[in-house]
Parts: structure tokens; C-alpha cells; sequence
């Protein structure tokens, strides 16, 4: 009996937050409609909204309330009438209510500003908006919620609570509902990717720590702590427990600085033109970049158009090969007529977004300025090739972003082509239409900027920007719109090397947002202003500092022994385990069959290249 009476408590307490504008019918309401016992009530409790700081409206103060209500009716069960009707419109856009049998997490934090918030998340996985205390009193309304529910804190983070019933037999079955320990466990996070993407933004940015949290076994010895002990911790301040907690001390960040760059090409060849060691050669160009005059030929290589262990014999082979396959797509298009062209629907639409696109890309650029240009000729008839060659693909707002740069080093259509194809074949993820491995990305860079910075997550989650799709279009194109052209041609290079890791272009974010941080928080900036600043930053950024920065958290992440396995999957120093059993074995490349041909005819023999840059030992730092 005890055990049904507890499940209805649980299902009969609701937390309030109401507005103070229009507070009588506000409170009228909510008394008779609902409330038969008031639990718990604080004021001095606000919501901030997204306008600008200017607005006085901008935060809302209102009260929240813990009440217990008779019975099992629902709320509709009212036998109160006011008399008139109230302004629901005020109550329903800042007022809402949550049983606490529907609370599944709780995050609780503080900034440097000592302005105290906690973030809810329902069952369903959506984040209700962050709950500013001015006055304080968090403390107590975790302690009135425990007589009702258990908020166990999580191992890996100790400013997030996870809740459950008091019902012990409750919560060995919530466990086995979510399957967290059997061997699907590792895919919990993919099957929360498949929210609409909107919602994904924002619920993964204040529920990335409930998964990591949710793996510990409630039979753990910190799971039999005492709620009191565990983060109660007596203090004479008002909000005990509220200290910056970092899960995983990080050790001190190494200082870096930039090497020379690639400057002599010649001493990697061997006689017969093969690249004697292209790692050593990786690692220059990702300290240093590369010389402007070498850089035509040794891009190339980085992106695949040519193995490194080719010869140059070989390379000549390759390069006619190539040319008479480009040309051949080429025609492919050009022959198409305009009675043909307005029966394909798809075509029309790639040739429209492409023409669009290219009349605005780079234009302040001498090799694509003006009216008549060459250089726009080539860059579209190019990504038109380009549907050719990837139908499935085909344009995609952003591919013109990543041509022009190699089109201008290369001065070469077919060779640009190539190359692009080669670059595409690391980034084509990002223009898929299911936006997949951009939601990936989002979530990975978050994880990471986690580990690095609490403060400044805590931050962005309160004003909800926690989902950093400010970072969007960075990762969508590489940085292409927020750095220098040039700029744009040492940082693709770099990262090409794929070094220190495939992820480094993730950790050239977090640089970015640490190196803003104290304007963001100083500040105080909302969600706008946090997007508008961001925005802000094209051609503002110093390149060769936010490398050195990049490449300083990669240093300090790798040399932290107790790093999550999560972000160690990031960095790649552990490999996921959806991919552990996979077979290293590819397939053949076009670019394998040229050079078995090649060896067939009595050129030099060189090792077969499988299309793919191994996985390689992260370079040894000074």
C-alpha cells in the first residue's frame, strides 16, 4: 500500500512558475484550480528572455512552487469558477508547470557573476528554460523536492542530479527500460540524434551529461550515499555546493608556438619522384603551412588527387587519365538541351543554385572579380561537373566556398576539380540533407568544450545557446567566412594533415570560443547578442594564435590520464566501439587500378595505395 500511495504523491506534485505580470488571476487560479497543499514556494525567481540587455522586460520575475494536489484527478477536475477570463496569454508564454514524476534531470550551477540557475529536463528529453534564482534558495527547494523524488548526483558530473522514485523496484526498471546495460548502450546518444533537429539543438546541449551519468549502477557505492552528504555540504554560505566543480582536473596547458613552413620540396623526393617520407612532411606543414610557391604541387597530395608514393612517371599516367574523365563529365552537361533541361527538374535546380552562388563567391578576390571573369567561368563549370560525378550529392550551398580557394592555388581546371573531389570526400557529410554529421559535430564540440570550460557551457546552456549552432557555418565550411583568403589557404592545409587528430578542426572552435569568452560572459550577453558576436568575428580572428590555442587544448586534453572515454573517442585516441569490429580492408580506388596499370606497362614499382590516409601516431610536440 505504501508503494501505490508513494507512486500517486508522485504523480499528484507540480512545480509552478508563474509570471508576476497579472499576478492576482495568476495566483487565483492556480490556488483554486489546482493546489490543495502549498509544499514550497520561493520568489525572487526569473526567466530571460532573448531581447536585447536594454529591455527591462528582458528578465521576468516570478515564484515556484511545489504543491500537492488531493487525489487523482487531473487538472481539468475544477470546480472553480472567476467569474471572468483570466489572461491566459500572459500565464501560458512564462508560466509552466512539470509533476515531478515527469523531472528526469536537474542541472545546477553558478558563474563567475555568483548568479545562481538550474536547468529541468523532462522525460521527454526537452529542457525547460533556465530558472534564475536572484534571491538564492536553490538549496532548499532541492531539499523540499527530495521528499518526494531521489536526485542522485552523477559520477561524471557533480552539478547534474538524475531523478528517480523513492521506489527502489521503480528504478531498477527505469534502468532496464533505457537498456543502459546491455550492449546497446554505447548507441543511447545516436538514438536521441533521431529527434527533429530543431529539438536535438536543444536538448542535447543540457542532457549531454545525463548519459555519461546514467552508466553508473544505482547499487554503486555513490549511489547508497545520503542525498544530505553527497552534495549538501554544510557552509555558512546561502548556496552551499554551488562551486565550479571540475569532473577531470586538467593539467596545465603547454605553450606552443608555430613552426616554419614547408620551403623545400625537393629533399622529399627520391630519384624517381616518390615521397620519401610523407609523414615528416605532414608534420611540417602542420606546424608551419606551406610556402605559397609549393603549394600547387603538394596539395595534390594532401588531397589525394596524387598517392604519395607515386612516381612521377606515374603521376603523368594519372593526371591523362583524369583529364579525359573530367572532360568527358564536362560534355555530359553541356550537351544536355533546353528541351532536356526542362524536363529535369533536379538539373535545373543544381544549375540554378550553382549560377546563384558563384556571382558571390569571393568576389573582392582579383582571380574572381568583375563581370566576364574567367575564374567564374571555370568555378562553374566545375561544381556543374561535380553532378555529374557525385549524382546523389549533387550542389550544395557551400561547395563553391571550398572550390574557389583550390581553383585560385591551382590555376588548373581539372586539377582544381580533382582536388575538390578529394576535399569533398572529407567533408560530403556536411551537405547531406539529413544534417547528420553536422548534429555529430555540434555534439562533439560540445563534449569538448566541456571538459575544457564548465563556466562558459554553463554560461551559453543559461542563455540557451548551449547547442552552439553559432558554430554552424564553421563546420559546415572550415572557417571559410571567418577568416582572410589567405588565411583560409595556411588553415586548410593544416588541416588536411589530418594531424593531431581528424577532429582538429573541432578543437580550432573551442580556441575560438575561449578566446571570447571573457566578452561573452563579462558582457552578459543573451542569446542574440551571443549570435550577433559571434557573426562579428569574420576577419577579426587571428589565425596563427587560435592555432597555437588549438593545438594547447589537444596537448592538455591528451596528457589528462583520467580524460572521458568519450572525448577520448573525439581526439582519437580511442576508437568507438560501433566501429571496433568493422573490417580495416577497402576497397580498391580508381587511383589502385591506375597504378596496377601503370606497373603492368614496367614502370617502377611502388606499394599500392588504398585511397585512404592510415591512421596515424600523433606527431611527438617539443
Amino acid at each position: 500500500m505504501l508503494k501505490d500511495n508513494r507512486y500517486i504523491l508522485t504523480s499528484c506534485f507540480k512545480l509552478f512558475l508563474c509570471s508576476f505580470v497579472d499576478i492576482w488571476s495568476c495566483c487565483k487560479s492556480v490556488i483554486y484550480y489546482v493546489i490543495h497543499q502549498l509544499i514550497f514556494e520561493k520568489e525572487g525567481v526569473y526567466l530571460h528572455t532573448n531581447a536585447k540587455r536594454s529591455n527591462q522586460d528582458t528578465t521576468i520575475p516570478g515564484f515556484i512552487r511545489i504543491v500537492e494536489r488531493d487525489g487523482e484527478g487531473g487538472e481539468e477536475e475544477t470546480k472553480f469558477d472567476p467569474g471572468y477570463e483570466p489572461d491566459w496569454a500572459v500565464i501560458n508564454e512564462w508560466g509552466f508547470s512539470l509533476p515531478l514524476s515527469e523531472l528526469y534531470s536537474l542541472r545546477r550551477a553558478r558563474f563567475s557573476l555568483g548568479r545562481n540557475f538550474l536547468v529541468m529536463t523532462t522525460r521527454g528529453g526537452d529542457p525547460l528554460p533556465p530558472l534564475h534564482f536572484h534571491r538564492g534558495g536553490t538549496r532548499e527547494l532541492l531539499k523540499a523536492m527530495q521528499r518526494y523524488i531521489r536526485l542522485a548526483p552523477s559520477p561524471m558530473d557533480g552539478r547534474l542530479f538524475l531523478a528517480y522514485p523513492h521506489d527502489s523496484g521503480a528504478l531498477s526498471q527505469s534502468f532496464d527500460e533505457l537498456h543502459l546495460f546491455d550492449d546497446t548502450s554505447a548507441d543511447l546518444v545516436s538514438r536521441f540524434i533521431q529527434d527533429p533537429y530543431a529539438t536535438t539543438f536543444g536538448g542535447f546541449s543540457k542532457v549531454t551529461n545525463f548519459f555519461r551519468g546514467a552508466l553508473r549502477h544505482p547499487e554503486s557505492p555513490l549511489g547508497n550515499r545520503s542525498p544530505q552528504d553527497a552534495h549538501f555540504p554544510h557552509s555558512a554560505d546561502e548556496e552551499p555546493g554551488f562551486e565550479l566543480i571540475n569532473c577531470v582536473k586538467l593539467g596545465p596547458r603547454p605553450e606552443v608556438k608555430r613552426g616554419k613552413p614547408l620551403d623545400n620540396w625537393d629533399q622529399f623526393l627520391d630519384p624517381e619522384g616518390r615521397v620519401t617520407d610523407p609523414q615528416k612532411v605532414k608534420k611540417l606543414v602542420f606546424r608551419g603551412g606551406i610556402v605559397p610557391s609549393l603549394r600547387k604541387e603538394v596539395w595534390k597530395f594532401l588531397l589525394g588527387f596524387y598517392p604519395w608514393n607515386s612516381t612521377a612517371k606515374e603521376r603523368e599516367d594519372i593526371l591523362r587519365v583524369k583529364t579525359d574523365e573530367y572532360f568527358r563529365m564536362k560534355v555530359q552537361w553541356k550537351s544536355v538541351s533546353e528541351e532536356q533541361e526542362m524536363r529535369n527538374s533536379l538539373f535545373r535546380g543544381n544549375r540554378s543554385l550553382i549560377e546563384r552562388d558563384v556571382n558571390r563567391t569571393d568576389r573582392h578576390n582579383s582571380f574572381f572579380s568583375g563581370n566576364e571573369n574567367p575564374g567564374l567561368a571555370l568555378l562553374h563549370d566545375e561544381l556543374m561537373t561535380y553532378c555529374m560525378y557525385n549524382f546523389d550529392l549533387g550542389y550544395v550551398q557551400g561547395m563553391s566556398d571550398l572550390l574557389s580557394p583550390l581553383l585560385f592555388v591551382t590555376q588548373n581546371e581539372v586539377e582544381s576539380f580533382w582536388c575538390l573531389t578529394g576535399f569533398m570526400d572529407l567533408v560530403h557529410q556536411n551537405f547531406e540533407e539529413s544534417q547528420e554529421a553536422m548534429k555529430q559535430q555540434l555534439l562533439q564540440l560540445s563534449l569538448l568544450l566541456r571538459a575544457l570550460d564548465p563556466e562558459l557551457c554553463d554560461y551559453l546552456d543559461s542563455q540557451d545557446s548551449g547547442s552552439l549552432c553559432f558554430c554552424f557555418r564553421w563546420l559546415l565550411i572550415w572557417f571559410k567566412r571567418e577568416f582572410s583568403f589567405e588565411d583560409i589557404l595556411s588553415l586548410w592545409e593544416v588541416l588536411w594533415t589530418r594531424l593531431p587528430c581528424e577532429n582538429f578542426h573541432l578543437l580550432m572552435a573551442c580556441s575560438i570560443l575561449e578566446s571570447q569568452k571573457g566578452e561573452l560572459i563579462g558582457s552578459n550577453h543573451d542569446f542574440n547578442s551571443i549570435l550577433k558576436h559571434i557573426n562579428e568575428l569574420t576577419m577579426k580572428l587571428d589565425l596563427q594564435s587560435i592555432l597555437c590555442g588549438a593545438e594547447a587544448i589537444y596537448l592538455q586534453l591528451t596528457n589528462c590520464k583520467e580524460l572521458s572515454v568519450k572525448v577520448q573517442e573525439v581526439l582519437g585516441l580511442r576508437v568507438p566501439s560501433s566501429f571496433s569490429e568493422e573490417s580495416p580492408n577497402s576497397e580498391p580506388t580508381e587511383t589502385d587500378t591506375l597504378l596496377a596499370q601503370s606497373e603492368a606497362r614496367g614502370a617502377s614499382s611502388c606499394q599500392p595505395f588504398n585511397g585512404r590516409t592510415p591512421q596515424q601516431t600523433p606527431p611527438t610536440y617539443p
